[in-house]
């Protein structure tokens, strides 16, 4: 059969020895960041349309799917998804791709020739960020100028042909406006030739098997249907990837439809792997960087560190999340240095009396620090606690009336808690007349009480020493030595106090001169050894026995501190 057009080209429209004027391209993009999971229609294809082409770009985990608009599924409905293929469907022929190939860039496709003869809608099943899907279409302009209806544009829709009015209304002169949904841009590849290629007539039956037209309508051979590689199951290191092989066989009259059957019956190939090895990259590991730190308190339980990174395969630090935190070597370890020595320490008497006649009290503040390493009270001091208050005495009191209280005497302490005192006498009142009487007579009255506890101000920084060691020399000059630390309020270390007034931290002891010990042997046996000793003899036997005290007393002299 010879072709109507054989002496002509037939345009993009599909008119013999058209111009290209007889049709509008409706193309656009769609792509969003985030999308809630589901299925999201992102385009309406009216009918009519011809040449469509629906293309994801680049791969994503994401599906497209296709319904009429009655809602009847096309291709992956009711989250079920389809195997690539060809499917029947609105008056055209469906061609669904989606690439296996693990190294594949290339998203899944929709493609017909058309036209259709009912509405569309397409769809992308969101399950990954950043979906970007193509469209393109043709329609004819015939078809748009006779509608009296079309589909109500969407939300956000937007168009990116200057052909195609802003305003959406139907041009006239030939143009129109197609509905879809939100494309943020336009596709960059160039437009659709004024000619092309068409089918003219029917040849003989392309394949061996299938259902193109009633031809060859044998059962095609059993398939290995090739799933995608799964991800590495290691992120770094030797690990393994797997994928899913099923052995499937294409039925149906059309040969759209494929379903899986026993695997023997695909034994006549080789079936293909289904797990390989993989590494994305060598793992890191763990590095020492430094030695253990001096631990932390000089006496005690304190912590030591080190350095541990993590450091990859360049020899780089990196988060320590790339490494097995598993396997981490410690960076914290306890260290114990041993029991911390303790002392009393205790600040000045205070100068006040407690009772201002009478016997009262006086204080001072006693604490046990650690000598080294810390400031905090303990109670851990061996030796018995110095007191903290003493006996004074200011003098008998003069007598005052019944059960009679004089005023508050002065606090024990000039700073800090300390107490205060007061008389109380029993009396016996006759007018203006007050004779002190036995305490027995005012037994029946309440007796009021005669101390309290006083604070006259924070003390602020003062003085604590500790007591005098042992004198370094027992006689002719020796000194003694003991702690002074300047402490607050809160019993820790200031730098507050009075340097002028501070306490001293040495001092001479023993000055006086040694007393020789008395040897009742050692005596002089002549009466001139003072002549021996101013001679020097002494340094002969005979002499120092001799004139033993003499001597003996010449050579103590001699050897004195400061003598020569």
């Amino acid at each position: 059969m010879v072709s109507e057009c054989e002496q002509y080209q037939v345009d993009v429209c599909g008119l013999c020895g058209g111009d290209g004027t007889s049709c509008d391209v409706v193309r656009g993009t769609f792509s969003r960041p985030v999308l809630s999971v589901g299925y999201h229609k992102i385009l309406e294809i009216p009918a009519g349309a011809q040449r469509i082409r629906v293309q994801e770009t680049p791969k994503t985990r994401n599906y497209l799917a296709l319904r009429t608009h009655t809602g009847q599924s096309i291709i992956n409905g009711n989250w079920v998804i389809d195997r690539p293929g060809i499917f029947h469907a609105a008056g055209t022929e469906f061609k669904y791709r989606r690439p296996n190939e693990i190294r594949s860039r290339t998203g899944e496709s929709i493609t017909a020739l058309g036209p259709t003869d009912q509405e569309l809608h397409l769809f992308v099943i969101y399950q990954q960020p950043s979906p970007t899907v193509h469209y393109e279409y043709i329609m004819s302009r015939a078809i748009v100028i006779n509608s009296h209806t079309h589909s109500a544009v969407l939300p956000l829709a937007e168009t990116h042909e200057n052909e195609v009015p802003e305003n959406g209304a139907i041009d006239n002169s030939g143009g129109g406006a197609y509905p879809n949904q939100v494309p943020s841009e336009p596709m960059t590849s160039q437009p659709l030739p004024p000619y092309s290629w068409v089918p003219t007539t029917a040849t003989p039956c392309s394949v061996t098997c299938g259902t193109e037209e009633d031809c060859n309508s044998q059962p095609c051979p059993a398939f290995w249907d090739v799933g995608e590689w799964s991800e590495c199951s290691k992120t770094c290191g030797p690990g393994f990837q797997h994928r899913q092989v099923l052995c499937r066989q294409t039925q149906g009259r059309h040969g759209n439809h494929t379903v899986t059957v026993a695997k023997q019956l695909c034994d006549h190939t080789e079936t293909p792997e289904t797990t390989v090895s993989c590494q994305l990259k060598i793992c890191s590991e763990w590095q020492i960087r430094s030695a253990w730190t001096e631990c932390s308190v000089p006496c005690g339980v304190g912590q030591r560190s080190r350095e541990v990174v993590c450091v990859d395969n360049l020899g780089d630090v990196v988060e320590d999340e790339e490494c097995n935190m598993a396997l981490k070597p410690q960076h914290l370890q306890n260290c114990d240095m041993g029991t911390c020595a303790t002392s009393w320490f205790y600040s000045h008497w205070s100068h006040r009396c407690s009772a201002d006649c009478g016997v009262g009290r006086r204080s001072r503040s006693v604490v046990c620090l650690r000598s080294q390493g810390s400031s905090l009270p303990l109670d851990g001091c061996d030796d018995d606690k110095p007191e903290g208050e003493t006996m004074c005495d200011l003098g008998p009191c003069t007598q005052r009336l019944e059960w009679y209280t004089g005023p508050w005497g002065q606090c024990s302490s000039d700073c800090g808690n300390g107490t205060q005192s007061r008389g109380l006498v029993c009396v016996f009142r006759n007018d203006s007349q007050f004779d002190v009487t036995s305490e027995s007579n005012c037994s029946h009255l309440p007796r009021p009480p005669t101390t309290q506890t006083c604070h006259v101000k924070n003390c602020g920084a003062q003085w604590y020493t500790t007591d005098w060691s042992t004198c370094s020399r027992s006689c002719e000059g020796g000194y003694r030595v003991r702690e002074v630390r300047c402490l607050g309020d809160d019993l820790t270390p200031s730098d507050g106090c009075d340097p002028e007034v501070t306490p001293a931290r040495r001092e001479e002891c023993n000055t006086h001169i040694c007393e020789p010990e008395i040897d009742e042997s050692c005596k002089d046996l002549y009466y001139n050894c003072v002549v021996v000793v101013q001679a020097r003899l002494c340094v002969y036997q005979y002499y120092q026995t001799a004139c033993c005290a003499s001597c003996s007393r010449a050579t103590r002299k001699d050897t004195r501190p400061g003598l020569r």
